[in-house]
């Protein structure tokens, strides 16, 4: 046993192939190693160890991920008049504020994660935001976020030397220990290709609707909190020198739109 080892092991771990004597032992390996003890069915197998109970295992492990795609396609909320209503009411507010915002089927992650409201009564929304803190491989997800509320107050809980919260703080220390005039926040542009990703800059002193004025956005604002010396892996809409000045009429207008996070209609 792998556990104690003082007792002749019985049984072994679908997950991590842990050997253990009693149910005991198995409750303590999976608390200590954070093991569910489910076999992963997409585990990588060689060419020369796969077999045909593998092959079985794929086919069934096909047929469940069909059954659930299925399901979820069927469910009620899916096709609910109120459901697509509320979209289509927070589509067409945002595009009041001149905020192009974009919503995914059903089903993916940021769509079943959004929790964007509007309220009519104050006429504001009221935001899902992600920030990522890519320096420090870290992320919060804030709910509620007022639109009106400015950046810089946004970030004062997190990398505010004085305000922040201490686990954040040293979490985030990278950025707490820096000048707050090197930090720069950038939302990436989308509609862009994969080989090509922008960013832009954003006001930390202005509100978080008036940054998001003119902006694509799909499902909810993720923020890229970066260092000024540290984001050159970061190319900011603007400041690509390798970006060219001058193109024909129909090459330079083609351009600006995408530059500028226009998503254009292929048909």
């Amino acid at each position: 046993c792998e556990t104690c080892s003082k007792e002749e092991a019985k049984y072994r771990c679908p997950r991590c192939m842990k050997y253990s004597c009693s149910l005991l032992c198995v409750k303590k390996h999976k608390l200590a190693l954070s093991c569910n003890g489910v076999r992963d069915k997409t585990a990588f197998i060689s060419v020369n160890e796969f077999t045909d109970l593998n092959l079985l295992s794929d086919y069934r492990f096909l047929e469940d991920v069909g059954r659930t795609a299925d399901a979820a396609a069927r469910h009620c909320i899916v096709h609910s008049p109120a459901t697509k209503r509320l979209l289509y009411c927070l589509r067409n507010k945002a595009r009041g504020c001149n905020i192009e915002l974009k919503t995914l089927p059903v089903g993916f992650t940021k769509r079943r994660e959004n929790s964007t409201t509007f309220n009519s009564m104050e006429n504001k929304f009221y935001w899902h935001l992600k920030l990522v803190f890519p320096h420090c491989h870290a992320e919060y997800t804030l709910k509620g976020v007022p639109d009106d509320k400015t950046l810089a107050d946004i970030l004062k809980p997190y990398i505010d030397p004085v305000e922040s919260d201490p686990v954040v703080c040293q979490r985030l220390k990278i950025y707490t220990a820096s000048p707050q005039s090197d930090v720069r926040i950038l939302m990436k542009i989308e509609n862009r290709s994969r080989n090509s990703i922008r960013y832009n800059e954003l006001d930390a002193s202005r509100s978080l609707l008036d940054n998001l004025k003119g902006k694509v956005i799909i499902e909810y604002p993720t923020l890229f909190v970066v260092l000024k010396t540290l984001k050159n892996d970061m190319v900011v809409l603007g400041q690509d020198g390798c970006e060219p000045a001058e193109n024909s009429d129909s090459e330079s207008s083609s351009l600006s739109s995408v530059e500028e996070g226009e998503i254009r209609d292929s048909s």
